[in-house]
């Protein structure tokens, strides 16, 4: 017997979601968002959330968005709920005013740290950097790669450079230093609360290009998503040997990291 997931408490602007908020956000995918986890009422990043709302909002409809505006929204649609998974939708239909902000609150996601296998496929996001809607590339190859016995996929651009996974970011270890692809992709809010910390932790962090034919003179790989970290096991018909050590400082790391307050 299955069990149904349950439905998310959907808000928009503060208010329950009609079916023509609804009809209007399955017809008009121009927007972004930004997705988080709550724990306790806190938010790992927050300060980095309002930032990419703020920048994606100004740079697809040429306005900021008030950061205050998004805190009090995600409160009310949080309600006295401690544990969550958020998410904060943005769009500006033509012809109004001001930005609509649709928020979803479902049951927390809880990390599945095993190691993961990814399939590399042939594709870049567009306008990589913001976390946009539409992304039908990234489910139709994630779903293939689970079809063909992995976890998720690699997505790749010309010459096999790597750049990110359908649903995180990567970083591999080289045995000296930890390494992001340098190539189009999202800076996931995970990745940028780590990679500042790892160099006080003695990992040196560094971009650099990262192809498919380079795989091999990696010991180690881990991807980052709002989640949390977990290691990656083999790409393709790589297999990466591993580092316990590296991936055990990373993730503390990133325990380490406080909740902040909505």
């Amino acid at each position: 017997m299955t069990t149904a997931a349950p439905r998310p408490h959907i808000e928009v602007d503060g208010r329950p979601a009609t079916e023509a908020d609804l009809r209007l956000r399955a017809l008009d995918t121009y927007g972004h968002f930004t997705a988080m986890q709550v724990r306790d009422g806190g938010v790992r990043g927050l300060a980095l959330h309002l930032a990419r709302l703020d920048a994606s909002t100004r740079e697809l409809f040429g306005a900021a968005l008030d950061g205050d505006r998004v805190r009090d929204l995600l409160r009310q649609a949080l309600g006295d709920t401690r544990d969550a998974s958020a998410r904060v939708y943005v769009h500006w239909p033509e012809g109004t005013a001001d930005a609509t902000l649709m928020v979803t609150v479902r049951p927390p996601a809880f990390l599945d740290d095993r190691a993961q296998s990814l399939m590399s496929v042939p594709y870049r996001r567009p306008v990589a950097h913001i976390k946009h809607l539409g992304g039908f590339a990234q489910t139709h190859y994630g779903r293939l790669a689970r079809r063909a016995g992995f976890d998720d996929a690699l997505l790749v651009g010309p010459d096999g450079v790597v750049s990110e996974t359908a649903i995180a970011n990567i970083a591999l270890w080289d045995g000296d230093s930890v390494i992001w692809p340098d190539a189009p992709a999202l800076t996931g809010i995970t990745m940028a609360l780590l990679e500042p910390l790892l160099p006080s932790a003695g990992l040196p962090s560094a971009r650099r290009e990262v192809t498919l034919a380079d795989l091999s003179s990696y010991r180690a790989a881990f991807v980052t998503n709002s989640h949390g970290v977990a290691p990656v096991a083999r790409i393709d018909e790589t297999v990466l040997p591993g580092d316990a050590a590296v991936l055990k400082t990373v993730t503390e790391l990133y325990d380490q990291v406080e909740w902040d307050r909505l």
